[in-house]
């Protein structure tokens, strides 16, 4: 039986992240079973029955309140997830609201007037750019990419306001990467069976006949994990 992977978000193949996203898909193994779910869609609000749920990139959604409560379900559940990009961004507000205790933790271009905003414009924007991402020793990403640099695609203009980094990590939340000029680059929570977000494209290059990112392979060997556990 394949595992079932949900690939939540808006899917435009106009976009050239979304295009390479398509294509990682296409990429993967047998015994992966891939779903796109529209965020504005009834299956986004009922996604018992997933091995794994991988927000993808494009902010802000038809629906910003589906994605949330979608990550906030995958935390709860222990449904291995992968935050990239927006993706990362929403976690980072999920995770403020449910672990730190920030009940009015917001991204700023979704809610601008909200009162904490944990998400904020990045001081350069990084449409399109290439940046130096650092995995910190010791962290899952560590483990899965390794300690030294790598140069990652990014498509954002948004990221961790690191006045709040402190209360994340208080609350359980390990920084797993960091870049010299984007900050915080990724997150993962150590009490989770998979629960790792990255500003940087792990599925950037994929239509240049790469193979599957790390990241994206680790992902896929935990919803593994996560059915064979469902079936026992």
């Amino acid at each position: 039986m394949p595992c079932t992977i949900g690939l939540l978000g808006d899917l435009d193949l106009a976009k050239p992240t979304h295009r390479e996203l398509h294509a990682a898909v296409a990429m993967l193994p047998d015994g992966v079973d891939a779903r796109w779910i529209h965020s504005a869609s009834d299956e986004a609000r009922a996604l018992d029955g997933l091995d794994g749920l991988w927000v993808m990139p494009g902010s802000p959604y038809a629906d910003d309140d589906a994605v949330e409560a979608a990550i906030a379900w995958a935390l709860e559940s222990g449904t291995p997830f992968l935050g990239t990009c927006s993706g990362f961004q929403y976690a980072l507000v999920v995770v403020a609201r449910e672990l730190a205790g920030i009940a009015s933790a917001a991204h700023a271009e979704v809610a601008p007037d909200a009162e904490q905003h944990v998400v904020v414009p990045l001081a350069c924007s990084l449409i399109g750019q290439e940046r130096e991402v650092r995995p910190l020793p010791g962290t899952r990403l560590a483990s899965i990419v390794g300690t030294e640099p790598f140069i990652g695609f990014h498509w954002c203009g948004y990221g961790l306001d690191d006045s709040f980094a402190g209360a994340l990590e208080a609350a359980g939340v390990v920084i797993s990467a960091r870049a010299p000029d984007a900050g915080v680059e990724g997150i993962e929570l150590p009490g989770h069976p998979f629960f790792v977000g990255t500003l940087f494209q792990p599925q950037m290059g994929s239509t240049e006949g790469r193979p599957l990112h790390p990241l994206i392979t680790a992902f896929l060997d935990a919803a593994h994990a996560h059915q064979r556990t469902a079936l026992a």
